[in-house]
C-alpha cells in the first residue's frame, strides 16, 4: 500500500505521519486490496480538516472529515472509510455470490 500524504497550512509531523499509518492499519486489515491512500489535511482557522481517497481495484472510496482537533478529525475520518471499506468489500462479496448463484438457477432451468 502506498501512502500519500500532504498537508495545507499544516507541517506533516513524524507524530502525524505515524499517528495516521497506525490508524490505516485498521482499514487495510478488514479489506487487503487497497492499491494506495492520498491524504490530504489542512487547516482552516480554527477548524481541522482531513480527506483521505482510497484507490482500491475497480473503485475509489473518499471520506473527509473535520474537528477543532486533528487526532479527532483523524478518528472520525478512520470510522467513515472503515464503513465504506466494509461495504464495498460486501457489494463484492454478494456480486460473487449473487453471480454464481444465478447462473446455476439458469443452468438448471435450462435442463
Amino acid at each position: 500500500m502506498n501512502l500519500t500524504m500532504s498537508g495545507h497550512h499544516l507541517e506533516i509531523t513524524p507524530a502525524i505521519r505515524e499517528y495516521m499509518t497506525s490508524k490505516l492499519t485498521r482499514v487495510t486489515r478488514h479489506f487487503d486490496h487497497v492499491l494506495d491512500v492520498n491524504v490530504i489535511m489542512s487547516v482552516d482557522k480554527l477548524v481541522q480538516k482531513v480527506e483521505a481517497t482510497l484507490h482500491v481495484r475497480g473503485n475509489d472510496i473518499f471520506a473527509e472529515s473535520s474537528d477543532s482537533d486533528l487526532y479527532a478529525a483523524i478518528d472520525a475520518l478512520i470510522d467513515k472509510l472503515d464503513r465504506q471499506v466494509l461495504k464495498h468489500k460486501e457489494k463484492r462479496a454478494d456480486r460473487r455470490h449473487d453471480g454464481g448463484s444465478l447462473k446455476h438457477l439458469h443452468g438448471e432451468a435450462a435442463e
